[in-house]
């Protein structure tokens, strides 16, 4: 009986022991990889390898303010760069869009975060198209690049950055739940003075040498012209002279390297596309041909208008510039706009309507040509004999004869850069009113006295 008793116990401690074992391995530490991690150091956009097949972006914020989505693109059609939500201006793209995309193609998922649809808006990678979603915060940054025939080349939402990470942001893919902590190293902008050429005027402040300030309102009823004041500023050497300067007064140097810089720096914060005809409308003004009214109230709805003498006036007055290489500029200030952000970079019927309210803006009408007169035609050569000869060869008469047209030779390069500078200023002035900031349009629109210094009594 005892030993009975005794294989029995052995034999309930025996499965005790397989039980312990079975339980043992299943909770024993395995080296399997979770399926979350699998691809974790990997590109998010394995097949997106040149950045340079990037033909479009678009970069859609969310807008808490107004609870809309707010989308940026730029595009590439025919080979010319623009901005379809500014009534398709030209965007100075190119480089910059390669840049976003190299800094799209470099980002991989560093580390796995959340699996968790719920921990999206903590995480802030709600996609702000998503209509579904009934939150208004925790809305990401979703960035698409296509590529030709529109394939998308990358699709991507990015959140909050990570606490106690520099330059990590938690990211996810559009359509999946999944949640990354990410190293994102790309300046996303949806600035439009970001992704258009900086230089406007294409004029360097030291090549500036004649300006007209005129000061000067308009009659909105009669049209009439009541001219202030016209200053006239011309550089001698390094100095600048003002016409009709009282003589206890002198130009200030420094006040005019300002307002030289401020020319040269010039920069837009919007643009409107003018009506079409507008332009060649002018041109027909010129020629002494009516225009129809339609034209005329487009004009004068941003503060521009057509006096009885056919000229071209703006209710904010004019400055027209000059530089070295011929080409004269005239920049005519005119309506205020108010608003700020893309009411005033793109506008709006409602927006470009507003008579009052914060942020004051300016229209600016630009026009530019050359002026060949200020280079007068050098002697041509009496001959080419000169042509052929080797340097011992050559007379006096030909020395001079060369000279001659060595000089003419650079005449016609000088005047044929003048004329294509102006066509392509012309060109593009043509078709758009502009708009500056208040701060640009203070530091140009300047009457003589800001101009003007005690000058110093001379010692003796």
């Amino acid at each position: 009986m005892e030993a009975k008793g005794d294989m029995k116990q052995t034999k309930t401690l025996a499965g005790a022991a397989v039980l312990l074992a079975v339980v043992a391995i299943g909770t024993a530490p395995r080296n399997i990889t979770p399926s979350a991690f699998l691809d974790q150091g990997t590109p998010f956009f394995q097949d997106f390898e040149d950045p340079n097949i990037a033909t479009t972006l678009e970069v859609i914020e969310f807008d808490n303010t107004t609870a809309a989505a707010r989308p940026f693109k730029i595009q590439n059609e025919d080979g010319l760069w623009t901005i379809p939500s500014h009534h398709d201006y030209p965007a100075d793209g190119e480089d910059r869009l390669a840049e976003t995309a190299a800094g799209i193609i470099e980002i991989k998922k560093d580390d796995f975060r959340s699996d968790n649809i719920a921990d999206h808006e903590q995480l802030g990678v709600i996609d702000p198209i998503d209509a579904t979603e009934t939150s208004l915060v925790g809305r990401g940054t979703r960035v698409t690049i296509k590529g030709e025939n529109e394939k998308i080349l990358a699709d991507i939402i990015f959140g909050n950055n990570v606490e106690g990470r520099e330059g990590f942001k938690f990211v996810r893919i559009p359509d999946q739940k999944r949640v990354y902590a990410a190293k994102v190293n790309l300046e996303l902008s949806t600035k439009f003075e970001d992704w258009i050429a900086k230089d406007l005027l294409q004029v360097e402040q030291n090549k500036i040498n004649h300006l007209v300030l005129q000061d000067y309102s308009i009659n909105e009823r009669t049209l009439m012209v009541d001219q202030s004041d016209t200053v006239i500023l011309d550089k001698k050497g390094s100095d600048w002279t003002m016409n009709r300067t009282p003589a206890t007064r002198e130009v200030d140097s420094m006040k005019m390297n300002d307002l030289l810089r401020a020319i040269a720096e010039l920069s837009i914060v919007g643009v409107r596309p003018k009506p079409e005809g507008v332009s060649t409308t002018l041109q027909r003004v010129e020629e002494g041909l009516a225009i129809s009214r339609t034209d005329v109230l487009a004009l004068q709805s941003k503060g521009y208008y057509l006096t009885r003498t056919g000229d071209l006036m703006s209710n904010e007055g004019e400055v027209q510039i000059r530089t070295t290489g011929g080409i004269s500029y005239k920049l005519r200030f005119g309506e205020v706009l108010y608003g700020s952000g893309e009411a005033v970079s793109a506008g709006t019927d409602q927006s470009d309507n507003q008579t009052a309210g914060p942020g004051e803006n300016r229209y600016l009408f630009l026009t530019a040509e050359f002026n060949s007169s200020l280079f007068p035609e050098p002697s041509r050569p009496a001959n080419t004999s000169f042509e052929g000869k080797e340097v011992d060869e050559l007379t006096d008469e030909d020395k001079r004869n060369k000279g001659l047209a060595e000089d003419y030779e650079e005449w016609e390069e000088k005047i044929q850069q003048g004329k294509d500078l102006a066509d392509e200023l012309s060109q593009r002035f043509a078709l758009w009113y502009y708009v500056i900031s208040a701060d640009s349009f203070d530091k140009i629109h300047l009457q003589r006295t800001d101009l003007l210094k005690e000058k110093k009594a001379d010692v003796t």
